[in-house]
């Protein structure tokens, strides 16, 4: 088996994120989380994953602290916590790039909707401190010495 490239000492917080949450599963676990999914059937049957690789991926949510086993009865539940539900701007930015970018237009897609009015979303902005609007040509990266 080839072993993995671990990014966990990396100085770059993108590197440090994409070891915790990068491989594809795994965001898709933390999505459907999101939407609700809590047993291991129900990850399982909305991803149509194989088991060995669902409980390889919640294991490594679990230890990372993105989710957390929850005993229900005999059973038990995974739960995001705070760390995972901090994840819900990344899974909203890569909804909103799919949106734009994915799918041909007219095609059939699955939306994500304020439950208060049942609208879409704004899209997001990253702003600057002083709250204007920022892209990538206005920010740069200082990497420590």
């Amino acid at each position: 088996m080839v072993k993995r490239t671990r990014f966990d000492e990396e100085s770059c917080p993108v590197a440090r994120s994409v070891d915790a949450v990068g491989d594809w599963w795994s965001l898709l676990i933390v999505r459907d989380a999101f939407d609700g999914s809590r047993r291991f059937g129900e990850f399982q049957r909305g991803l149509g994953v194989a088991k060995n690789i669902l409980s390889t991926r919640l294991r490594a949510l679990v230890d990372a602290g993105i989710l957390e086993q929850v005993p229900v009865g005999a059973r038990h539940e995974y739960v995001l916590t705070p760390k995972g539900e901090a994840l819900f701007p990344v899974i909203v930015a890569l909804r909103q790039w799919g949106e734009a970018y994915a799918f041909d237009p007219g095609e059939s897609r699955s939306e994500l909707l304020d439950r208060r009015d049942q609208q879409p979303l704004r899209p997001l902005e990253i702003r600057a401190a002083d709250g204007r609007l920022v892209t990538a040509a206005d920010t740069e990266v200082r990497k420590p010495a």
